[in-house]
């Protein structure tokens, strides 16, 4: 099933227009949407999983028309949200429990096999028993994947699932994601590049409302190649490089140094190395590329 949106369009009172006129297709697998914060990410997300509506365009899934149907999209919907509250005095079993009922499940022996399931796939089947609101920030976030996966579906909508997850929180988390990812469609929204980088196999960057660019992780760095250089510079330097270079990046060296990269089709100068493309240096010169020109 394929998830197709044209000419989606949401403006809020404010003015702020944070989706403009937005056209893809996404299909089956993990489809990472990468874009900085305030680039319309949770708007485009929330207007997909039918919390909120949008001005303009319209929404397929399959044969759903999904502003027009919200009940049949529902159904069929796993939608993680950046933030979710928890009842604080229930244990994750008797939690999940509870909301295979609201979905529907009226057979107490088929909750509790599909309860067992979904612990089991989120790794939580050991701490099944404690408290939901005791957990850490990563277990919190792999409960949300559990109580998502009740009803089997086939759009699950992840919204900057690993912000302030520790590294190794992190991993469980993306290796779990990864797991039920494979035969639905999965949209994985996100600011971290080195996320879509591990999961995705198709991929967005997604700014002002706008896709920038949709390609996949392989493609995108392939077609820089040959246009990334390098060098080390002094700190007290950054500002005239900045001025005279294309410049992506910068990372701090243990002598204090800095080592810039720069996107450039022509060797920028003598002193440049060539370097390996990596999809940050994709992320940021679609970013860069979308900045408004200064008059």
């Amino acid at each position: 099933m394929k998830l197709k949106i044209e000419n989606l369009t949401k403006t809020y009172k404010n003015g702020v227009k944070a989706i403009d006129n937005l056209t893809i297709e996404i299909g089956t697998g993990m489809f990472g949407l990468l874009g900085p914060n305030g680039a319309g990410k949770s708007t485009l997300m929330r207007t997909i999983a039918t919390l909120q509506s949008p001005d303009s365009g319209t929404i397929t899934f399959g044969d759903i028309n999904v502003l027009e149907d919200n009940i049949s999209l529902r159904k069929i919907l796993g939608y993680l949200p950046q933030s979710f509250e928890v009842y604080p005095k229930m244990s994750a079993e008797d939690l999940l429990d509870y909301f295979a009922t609201l979905k529907g499940i009226s057979n107490k022996s088929e909750r509790k096999k599909l309860v067992k399931e979904v612990l089991e796939i989120t790794n939580l089947y050991d701490v099944r028993k404690k408290y939901v609101a005791g957990y850490s920030g990563g277990m919190k976030q792999r409960f949300g994947i559990a109580q998502l996966l009740l009803n089997s579906p086939k759009l699950i909508i992840v919204d900057e699932p690993t912000a302030g997850l520790d590294p190794a929180e992190r991993h469980r988390f993306l290796n779990v994601l990864r797991e039920v990812g494979t035969n639905c469609t999965v949209i994985f929204s996100t600011h971290i590049v080195e996320d879509v980088k591990e999961l995705c196999n198709e991929m967005a960057i997604l700014n002002g409302g706008r896709i920038l660019n949709h390609t996949t992780p392989q493609e995108a760095t392939k077609e820089i190649e040959g246009t990334i250089w390098t060098k080390i510079i002094e700190k007290d330097d950054l500002e005239e490089n900045m001025k005279m270079y294309n410049v992506l990046s910068r990372n701090f060296n243990p002598d204090n140094t800095l080592n810039i990269r720069v996107h450039s089709v022509n060797k920028p100068s003598e002193d440049f190395h060539a370097a390996t493309p990596q999809l940050d240096d994709v992320y940021f010169i679609a970013l860069k590329q979308d900045e408004p020109e200064l008059v």
